[in-house]
């Protein structure tokens, strides 16, 4: 068969033998399955015990890691007798598994030296095992297999070939899930510093974010190399819900409210982007609504939108007071800081979030969610406290780049605008601006998310205005 034409993703694993020192691997069991690409689906299995050359490589150390006796494949082909079957299988198409390049791949090319024979080729590889490392992350514990079926629900791994491969499948189907939602809510957090064997009793997802492609094209290692595993162009972003941590805020002394006369919508100097944000008090809470649309054009998946109207709700809010500054304790898997900070709301502002929660809110009930509603304002309420809501820096993700997306400007005394930062700011510059009792004027994206059992609206600023 042409290997142009072999489109299948051969899933498989070996169980061998576990050598002592001097000693080499020997296969007891090839299992295979054959997935479409397209629909990863399931279009033929193959499994086989393999009788070793050496029975007595049959230790009691590797029974107790497979659980394959010298009985069980004393009747079993050689691995001479299965040869031509694996290679069908395996060449020219795409390799899967767990662990393959530094394990599997290296037991398959030994095999088939053993018996005088050139050893299939890959067209392509993908190991789960650098994949997920890399773009999944440690929220399971270890990348172990067997820890991230547990995770999931899937049942312990039996570590034999064809449950095993079939186990990584749903792993990855899974793992690929998570993080193609994570990818359509992008301003979450994300935290991979979970250890080995434990769950934090927060939420804390990676997700993690946009894909392009599961296949690598790869050289894989001669017999004699030791090849670590690869990472794989899984490309999503990352994803995580802090909200649910932060609804005590400490009291301040009461703020005194700045009334200032602005345009009902406003276009921003210098920034044509900007025109069709609104003032609260240009909104009727009347024309707020909030309707279903899908992730994107074509898909059946759905997301929360809210509109004014028949347009994207977007507020301009000026001489927001800032009562605490930039917090940036979680990270993203590139390592950068999710940053946001806590404004102070006056009755207007609170007003029309308050009624953006509770159209969202009803919409996601009707809709069938089950996730526990955060309220967008903290109602900080008393003599001496003002509601509060936190916004979020705008985070764009290029690839494996991520950077800080919210333009920032600074108005002087005299009324003049200018940019101040123009491209790529870092989470210290923000931070020294954007510092407990400054003033700012935002212009926010109202962006509903479900995720993990957790539901609500960010505010993301699409820019911030200081005042100096």
């Amino acid at each position: 068969m042409d290997p142009e034409d072999r489109s299948e993703i051969a899933f498989f694993d070996v169980e061998t033998t576990v050598p002592k020192r001097g000693q080499r691997f020997a296969i007891l069991e090839f299992g295979s399955i054959l997935v479409c690409p397209k629909k990863l689906t399931e279009l033929r299995s193959y499994t086989t015990l393999v009788q070793p050359a050496d029975l007595s490589l049959i230790s009691s150390l590797s029974v107790r890691c497979n659980g394959i006796k010298r009985d069980d494949v004393v009747l079993a082909p050689l691995f001479a007798d299965i040869a031509d079957t694996v290679y069908d299988i395996l060449h020219g198409r795409i390799w899967a598994g767990h662990n393959i390049l530094r394990f599997d791949c290296a037991r398959i090319r030994e095999a088939f030296a053993e018996i005088g024979r050139q050893p299939p080729e890959p067209k392509g590889a993908i190991d789960s095992l650098g994949l997920l490392t890399q773009k999944f992350g440690r929220r399971a514990g270890d990348m172990k297999m067997a820890t991230l079926a547990r995770y999931f629900g899937l049942g312990n791994q039996t570590h034999r070939s064809l449950d095993d491969v079939r186990m990584n499948l749903e792993v990855l189907k899974y793992c690929a899930t998570v993080l193609f939602l994570e990818s359509s809510l992008p301003y979450a957090h994300v935290d991979n510093s979970v250890s080995p064997g434990t769950i934090s009793s927060r939420r804390r997802i990676d997700a993690s974010h946009e894909g392009n492609t599961v296949t690598t094209s790869v050289r894989l290692p001669s017999i004699s190399e030791n090849c670590a595993a690869q990472s794989d162009p899984f490309n999503m972003s990352v994803l995580r819900n802090e909200m649910a941590s932060d609804n005590h805020i400490q009291s301040d002394i009461l703020m005194e409210e700045e009334q200032i006369e602005t345009s009902d919508v406003v276009a921003s100097e210098n920034t044509s982007d900007h025109e069709g944000f609104l003032t609260p008090d240009a909104m009727s809470l009347s024309n707020i609504k909030a309707m279903l649309v899908p992730f994107y054009p074509g898909s059946q998946m759905m997301k929360l939108k809210l509109l004014h109207g028949d347009s994207p709700l977007q507020l301009y809010c000026s001489y927001l007071k800032i009562r605490f500054g930039v917090n940036g304790k979680f990270l993203d898997n590139t390592g950068r800081r999710r940053l946001n900070f806590v404004v102070d709301l006056n009755p207007s502002l609170c007003s029309i979030l308050e009624a953006c929660d509770s159209n969202a809110q009803k919409l996601s009930v009707d809709s069938g969610s089950t996730s526990e509603w955060n309220p967008v304002v903290n109602p900080m309420k008393g003599f001496v406290n003002y509601p509060n809501a936190r916004i979020h820096i705008a985070t764009e993700i290029n690839g494996d780049e991520a950077r800080y997306a919210t333009e920032i400007h600074q108005r002087e005394s005299s009324g003049a605008t200018q940019k101040l930062i123009f491209s790529n700011p870092n989470n210290e510059e923000l931070e020294s601006l954007l510092t407990t009792g400054s003033v700012v004027d935002a212009f926010l994206s109202l962006e509903p998310y479900d995720y993990q059992q957790k539901a609500g609206i960010r505010l993301v600023a699409k820019k911030l205005v200081i005042h100096s």
